[in-house]
């Protein structure tokens, strides 16, 4: 795989760099009014992916928090030394921030940012949870590197963990900046993110939305019912987008995911505004 290996390189050349952050990788911390929502990127990938849905989001009067989960949009070395309780801390944390200035909080997970949605929502109220293609399921590959990952890490070091087909839009596929390189000890650690939201997926009460994408490489239209159907919220929606792949929130559909999203929580803040006495 010969653009594999050259990609591979530039990114060890990257971690001799002492920057934080990928240029256009950090996380973002939108303040407006009242109303805050915590933005949760994928595995492997970064905020780049969900600034979009952030801006839409700050423009229509929400505080907003889509942080860098531990070792994203950082260099190689960080990424794969970085674990799922650092994840979950991280997103923990920024929804803290949230919680100390705003009176109602929702949540949107795209990804694996979706399993730690579903996590979080289970733990403590929130106002609203949106999913977009919520990894809440490992395939049967993915697990045996994951549950064998210190024998297969002897012979593959690193993985290859985007195709093309994750983001069907060329521009956006050109632009996104995530690394598209894993380690099996990383698929280890994703795949107890999963675990734990399958787990955590019946004690959510929060109203739930959740959109998947029929093209997507990654999560099976069975898979992305089973999912919905664990989720224990008495009020949940489940919405498909055809023209995308896996990061909905960039690809072909985004504009009506960012909407679809916004109408989401945006009502559901309403609701909980009127229930809220003066």
């Amino acid at each position: 795989m010969p653009g594999f290996e050259r990609r591979h390189r530039r990114e060890r050349r990257l971690d001799a760099v002492a920057t934080p952050y990928i240029p256009g990788a950090d996380p973002i911390a939108l303040d407006a009014g009242g109303r805050g929502v915590l933005i949760l990127h994928g595995f492997g990938d970064t905020p780049q992916s969900v600034a979009g849905l952030a801006s839409v989001c700050h423009a229509n009067g929400w505080s907003v928090r889509a942080p860098a989960l531990r070792g994203h949009g950082s260099t190689l070395l960080a990424l794969t030394k970085a674990s799922a309780g650092e994840w979950l801390d991280d997103a923990r944390n920024a929804l803290q921030q949230l919680r100390s200035r705003c009176s109602a909080v929702a949540i949107i997970g795209q990804s694996m940012g979706g399993a730690i949605a579903t996590i979080l929502a289970a733990e403590e109220h929130i106002d609203a949870l949106v999913l977009l293609v919520p990894f809440c399921e490992m395939s049967p590959r993915g697990r045996v590197i994951a549950r064998f990952h210190r024998v297969v890490s002897l012979f593959t070091p690193h993985l290859r963990s985007r195709s093309d087909s994750s983001i069907l839009d060329p521009i956006a596929r050109r632009n996104a900046l995530g690394r598209g390189i894993a380690t099996p000890r990383l698929l280890h650690e994703l795949l107890l993110v999963v675990r734990s939201a399958r787990r955590s997926a019946g004690r959510v009460r929060a109203p739930a939305l959740v959109i998947h994408s029929r093209r997507d490489p990654r999560i099976s239209v069975s898979d992305a019912h089973s999912a919905f159907n664990r989720l224990g919220s008495a009020e949940k929606r489940l919405e498909w987008v055809e023209r995308s792949g896996h990061v909905i929130s960039v690809d072909y559909d985004r504009d009506w995911v960012a909407k679809t999203a916004l109408a989401w929580i945006d009502a559901r803040a309403r609701d909980q505004a009127h229930r809220t006495p003066p």
